[in-house]
């Protein structure tokens, strides 16, 4: 199948209709009904059902969007990664949650370059539902998240123990800013404190809120080495009876991708979270 035939489909779908979509791609609607039909012929279903409103998927149309999606998204990869760069036997392909991506993505994609030099690195961070799903299709060989999926094929493993603990302003205590650490700390935090679960003020990712009580004050909840710094300096103090959460880290990787260089990836991480000297203050603070 023609890479661009799926990419026809897909901007069909984001349009609502084959006109839109021969504007959005540059080329004649009677290029764009050819690839319709000649996909449809080599899928033996119909995908579209049209009218003078536009173009709506059927039954078979709206299972084949991820499809579509996976083969572009592969053939993207592909385009992007190949040929290796010259001197380099591999490729790894390393993910990690925003939250996660300084310091121990960074930390371990910098002990790579140092220790396998004849393999290239392409890394990313995003949200770990995405990565989740890169990881699924291939298309990473393993990511840093918080909140794992178990499945078939699956490997996952637990890195790190970390609490999420209720820290405040010494000078500036208030207001109290809510992050959003992902659904289960949502639920567990509506329920032990059902008088801070509207809050005035929130952010959903954690090194812009803790930015913010450094500039302005205020409270929240941080991962322990990332407040610690600031704990150890005095600039912020533990909430005395604030209850605490648990958030671990988990790297999680397919068994079919498993290789020899990745698991000597691995080991690198092990002991880089074993060594415990990665700094998790953001950096955001120069005093410290």
């Amino acid at each position: 199948m023609d890479i661009e035939q799926a990419r026809t489909f897909l901007e069909i779908v984001r349009c609502g209709s084959l006109v839109a979509a021969a504007e959005g791609l540059c080329v004649s609607q009677t290029a764009i009904t050819a690839r319709v039909q000649r996909l449809e012929q080599q899928l033996g279903c119909q995908l579209f059902v049209r009218s003078r409103s536009g173009a709506s998927l059927t039954a078979d149309g709206e299972a084949f969007v991820t499809y579509a999606h996976q083969l572009v998204e592969t053939w993207e990869a592909a385009r992007r990664d190949l040929p290796l760069p010259q001197g380099c036997q591999q490729l790894l392909h390393l993910g990690g949650e925003t939250s996660l991506g300084n310091p121990l993505l960074l930390d371990w994609v910098s002990a790579l370059y140092r220790e396998m030099p004849s393999h290239a690195i392409r890394s990313e961070v995003s949200d770990g539902e995405s990565l989740l799903r890169k990881v699924e299709r291939g298309l990473l060989d393993a990511a840093l998240v918080y909140q794992p999926i178990y499945g078939p094929g699956l490997q996952v493993e637990q890195l790190m123990e970390e609490k999420l603990v209720r820290i405040r302003h010494v000078e500036r205590p208030e207001p109290y800013v809510y992050i959003d650490w992902g659904e289960t700390f949502r639920r567990q935090h509506d329920a032990a404190l059902p008088d801070c679960a509207r809050p005035a003020l929130s952010f959903n990712l954690g090194p812009l809120a803790l930015q913010f009580i450094l500039e302005h004050g205020g409270s929240g909840y941080f991962r322990t080495r990332v407040v610690q710094a600031y704990l150890d300096s005095g600039v912020f103090e533990r909430v005395p009876q604030a209850p605490e959460f648990t958030y671990p880290t988990f790297l999680v990787y397919t068994r079919k991708h498993d290789s020899a260089a990745l698991q000597q990836a691995f080991g690198v991480l092990r002991r880089q979270v074993a060594a415990g000297v990665s700094d998790w203050s953001q950096r955001w603070d120069p005093l410290i």
